[in-house]
C-alpha cells in the first residue's frame, strides 16, 4: 500500500486507478475500514491503494473537500471517478466505487 503525501500524491494518481484512503490515527471508523481496504488492495491486481494520513496532509484533504473520514475516493488517470464516506463492509464499498468494472 502507498502512504501518500503532498510531494508524492499528484505523480501516484496520476496514472492508472487508484484508491485513495483518507484517514487518521484516532478515527475509529477508519481502524474498522482498514482491513476492508488491505483485502481490497490484494483482490485487485489492476487498482493500486494508498492511504493519506490527512493530520499530516490537511491542504490536500481540503482540495479533496474530505468533510469526513474515512474518506475513500477512486481517481482514474488524476480525476475522482466515484467516492465512498464511512465505515462499510467491502461489498458496499465495492458497489460505491463501482470497482466491479476493475474485474
Amino acid at each position: 500500500m502507498i502512504e501518500l503525501t503532498k510531494d508524492n500524491f499528484e505523480t501516484e494518481t496520476a496514472n492508472g486507478t487508484v484508491l485513495v484512503d483518507f484517514w487518521a490515527e484516532w478515527c475509529g471508523p477508519c481502524r474498522i475500514l482498514e482491513p476492508v481496504v488491505e483485502h481490497i488492495d490484494k483482490e485487485y491486481a489492476n487498482l493500486r491503494v494508498a492511504k493519506l494520513n490527512i493530520d499530516n496532509e490537511p491542504e490536500l484533504a481540503e482540495e479533496f473537500d474530505v468533510l469526513s473520514i474515512p474518506s475513500i475516493p477512486l481517481f482514474k488517470d488524476g480525476n475522482v471517478v466515484s467516492r465512498s464516506i464511512g465505515a462499510k463492509p467491502k461489498e458496499r464499498l465495492e458497489s460505491d466505487l463501482k470497482l466491479d468494472s476493475l474485474l
